[in-house]
C-alpha cells in the first residue's frame, strides 16, 4: 500500500496529497483513499504540524520612520508615516474583501520581499513577528482583513489565510 501524507504547498499555501514512496503528488485526495482517510490526512497534518501557529499575508506601506526606509521599489523612502497611511486606505477601498485583490495589490505595491508571493508570510507562532503585527493576526478569523495596522516596519494591512 502507498504511503500518502498532506503537505502545504509553499507558492499556493494549500494543502495537497503527497506520496513518500512514489513521490507522486496530487491536490484531490488519490483514489487509493477512502473519503475518511483523506479527511483524517488533512486534520492530523494540520493540527500536528501548526499547532498554535497562524498564516497571514500583508501589504506593507514604508515610511521615513520605518526601521529600514527602502524596498525593493525605492531606495529611499521620504514619505510621512500620515502618506503611508493614506496611500494605504486607497489599496484598503480596492482590496473590500477580496483575498484575490489583496494579493494582487500586494503583489505590486507591497514594500516587503513578500510581494513575490502575494503578501503571504507563511506559518508563524508567537514571538516571531513584531507584537502589533502578531496581535493583529491572531486577532483575525481566517479571511479577514485588518484595519491598518502600526510596526516599527511601517504601515501595513493583513490577512490571516491559515
Amino acid at each position: 500500500m502507498s504511503q500518502w501524507e498532506v503537505r502545504i504547498s509553499s507558492s499556493r499555501g494549500a494543502p495537497y496529497f503527497f506520496n513518500t514512496e512514489t513521490k507522486e503528488s496530487s491536490w484531490t485526495p488519490p483514489s487509493e483513499l477512502s473519503e475518511d482517510q483523506a479527511k483524517a490526512l488533512l486534520a492530523a497534518s494540520q493540527e500536528s504540524k501548526r499547532a498554535g501557529q497562524v498564516r497571514a499575508s500583508h501589504l506593507l506601506v514604508k515610511h521615513s520612520g520605518s526601521r529600514r526606509p527602502s524596498s525593493w521599489k525605492e531606495n529611499n523612502i521620504t514619505r510621512s508615516k500620515e502618506e503611508a497611511i493614506d496611500i494605504l486606505r486607497g489599496y484598503q477601498t480596492q482590496i473590500g474583501t477580496s483575498a484575490d485583490k489583496f494579493s494582487e495589490l500586494a503583489s505590486q505595491h507591497s514594500d516587503c520581499s513578500s510581494h513575490a508571493q502575494g503578501g503571504d508570510l507563511g506559518w508563524f507562532g508567537h514571538g516571531q513577528m513584531q507584537k502589533p503585527f502578531e496581535d493583529a493576526a491572531y486577532g483575525l478569523e481566517v479571511g479577514q482583513i485588518s484595519d491598518v495596522i502600526s510596526s516599527d516596519s511601517g504601515v501595513h494591512l493583513v490577512m490571516r489565510t491559515g
